[in-house]
């Protein structure tokens, strides 16, 4: 576990909402330009009867679970069943480079697919995007114009199911978050461009 906090949920449909978060440590990749990479190894073993004081404290019922990797962690499954079982909405965040199969349904899947300025792009696994159901979503962040032109006929390539919210995000500091919006209107792209709230809100603070 590297952190737990309240905050608002910068990102995804839930943005804007109150939302538990529970930060686990460590991850398999090492994308350029990773803004958590505080989480790829510090942390410590938290009990589960701890956490789940942690989050009743905080009175929040939309719970996302984040990294780092999260799907690294084996305990990582009955934890998100028991915040279910709690009556939680899950969010659980994940790079979409380690099978998805085994996440609970009602769980909302949040998968990122790495484009190539992150130098993570060849670090999928091409079976998740077959796991995708409604009311998951499909995130791309973009660096650059080449990104965004890969993001795009990728896209066409995976062939989601219908229901799957995919979104569009700039990296923050990297490029011009009015460009891509501008290109997504233009070719008339059926996704969610999203800034991150949350750095709008509080700049680049841990814990918020």
């Amino acid at each position: 576990m590297t952190e737990t906090f309240s905050s608002i949920q910068g990102e995804g449909l839930a943005m804007g909402r109150p939302c538990f978060f529970i930060r686990l440590s460590g991850c398999n990749l090492r994308c350029n330009w990773c803004d958590t990479r505080y989480a790829w190894r510090q942390g410590e073993e938290l009990p589960l009867d701890m956490l789940a004081a942690k989050w009743l404290d905080s009175g929040i019922p939309l719970i996302q679970i984040t990294g780092g990797e999260p799907l690294l962690q084996p305990a990582i499954l009955p934890l998100m069943e028991y915040f279910l079982e709690q009556g939680a909405t899950v969010l659980l965040e994940t790079n979409g480079s380690i099978d998805i199969s085994r996440v609970p349904g009602r769980v909302v899947k949040i998968v990122d697919r790495k484009t190539p300025s992150s130098g993570m792009v060849a670090c999928w696994a091409e079976r998740n995007a077959g796991y995708l159901r409604a009311g998951d979503q499909l995130k791309f962040v973009l660096g650059d114009r080449q990104d965004y032109v890969w993001a795009c006929r990728e896209l066409e390539r995976l062939n989601l199911r219908s229901g799957v919210e995919v979104l569009f995000s700039p990296v923050a500091g990297r490029m011009n978050p009015g460009e891509l919006a501008e290109w997504i209107v233009a070719d008339r792209l059926s996704v969610r461009f999203q800034l991150q709230l949350h750095k709008a809100l509080w700049g680049h603070r841990r814990g918020v």
